[in-house]
């Protein structure tokens, strides 16, 4: 499991992220995102994930983020670039479900097993 710091994936560009989260899901990698991903951002990764499943190679992903914090001042809501998820759980989709989630938890079933 890598817990990536919100830092480096700003110097990443978005299609550098999705890239990067595919590759790393794909060598089986458990991805805990301190900071979400644009409503864009996972648009992309879910498209392009969509494209490499493969039987027996590429399940595809399980992902799940806390929502946004709402912004509640007109000018919040003027200036805000849309709404980031607060923290983004990303892994394969045979080895992690997510059993329950709400606003302040995820409850997930990571699984060593393919």
């Amino acid at each position: 499991m890598d817990l990536l710091s919100e830092d480096r994936l700003a110097r990443m560009s978005p299609v550098e992220k999705v890239r990067f989260i595919i590759d790393e899901v794909k060598n089986g990698k458990i991805l805990v995102l301190e900071r979400g991903l644009s409503p864009e951002e996972e648009a992309n990764l879910i498209e392009m994930t969509m494209t490499q499943i493969a039987p027996d190679e590429f399940s595809g992903i399980e992902m799940e983020t806390y929502p946004a914090h709402e912004t509640k001042s007109f000018l919040g809501k003027l200036f805000n670039k849309g709404p980031k998820g607060r923290l983004t759980l990303i892994g394969p989709a045979d080895q992690l479900k997510t059993l329950k989630k709400d606003r302040d938890m995820i409850t997930a079933l990571v699984s060593s097993n393919k």
